[in-house]
């Protein structure tokens, strides 16, 4: 069966979008088919990690929520650039990417009129059937609204990313009791930027005892991530690096749960 993952912060900055693009090349390179869609439509900007150009997209996530395409059509298949080469005609792994528009017009139109977000349910479910998805991974807008809601509401897997921070800490404690009010079947503690020399064990403990699940993972702040500026995936510039070995292991958990 296919699985729907999505990604939150509660606050900007936690490195989510990060986070879930190297998941879903981690993902795919055990032979999955594996796609991305970016519903930060107000804040749109994962497909820089995957180097894609927004100049070269004929349609985007905002083009079928306003009827101009279907979903199929704003997929972008990213394989060979992340992955590698795949021999023609293999049907896995595969990686497709469907991103927003970064048209300054098409933002300020979603902020001045919104969309209908029953459809973007609809094209969720045609993208995971029409591409023969294995996994789709839904990089949310941070923070609580509508969207966000949908994406939780319809996920078998919630990704909660956060920093080891008191403001993330709180703010996250009300998208965990979404989740639950939600009934999302798995959840998913991710704890991001933890700094060196920080008692790792008495922070899980603190997370774990704050929201009442499992943390997933403690990802180390990484010099070379910042340094890397978002400029690409930092799992294949960097695959044994300690942080690309922990989203490795947190993306076999996601994929045996």
């Amino acid at each position: 069966m296919p699985k729907i993952i999505s990604t939150h912060s509660f606050r900007g900055g936690t490195g989510k979008s990060n986070t879930t693009a190297n998941l879903a090349v981690l993902t795919a390179k055990r032979g999955l088919r594996v796609g991305v869609i970016d519903t930060d439509i107000q804040s749109p900007g994962i497909h820089v990690i995957f180097g894609f150009d927004p100049k070269s997209a004929k349609s985007s996530l905002n083009d079928y929520l306003w009827g101009r395409c279907r979903i199929e059509e704003a997929a972008y298949d990213m394989t060979e650039g992340c992955i590698g080469q795949v021999h023609t005609g293999d049907e896995r792994p595969r990686l497709f990417l469907i991103p927003s528009s970064l048209r300054t017009g098409e933002i300020a139109r979603v902020l001045r009129e919104g969309y209908d977000v029953a459809k973007l349910n609809d094209g969720i479910h045609e993208l995971v059937e029409g591409l023969n998805l294995d996994v789709l991974f839904i990089d949310t807008h941070p923070g609580v609204n509508e969207e966000t809601l949908l994406s939780i509401a319809i996920s078998d897997a919630l990704v909660l990313t956060l920093r080891p921070d008191q403001q993330d800490f709180q703010g996250t404690a009300v998208t965990v009791e979404l989740a639950r009010r939600l009934e999302v079947p798995r959840m998913f503690v991710v704890v991001n930027k933890v700094p060196e020399g920080i008692d790792q064990d008495l922070l899980r403990e603190q997370v774990e005892a704050a929201y009442q699940c499992q943390v997933a993972a403690l990802l180390p702040l990484s010099n070379e991530m910042v340094k890397l500026g978002s400029g690409g995936l930092f799992a294949n510039r960097y695959p044994d690096h300690p942080l690309s070995v922990s989203l490795k292991r947190l993306s076999d958990e996601l994929m045996t749960s």
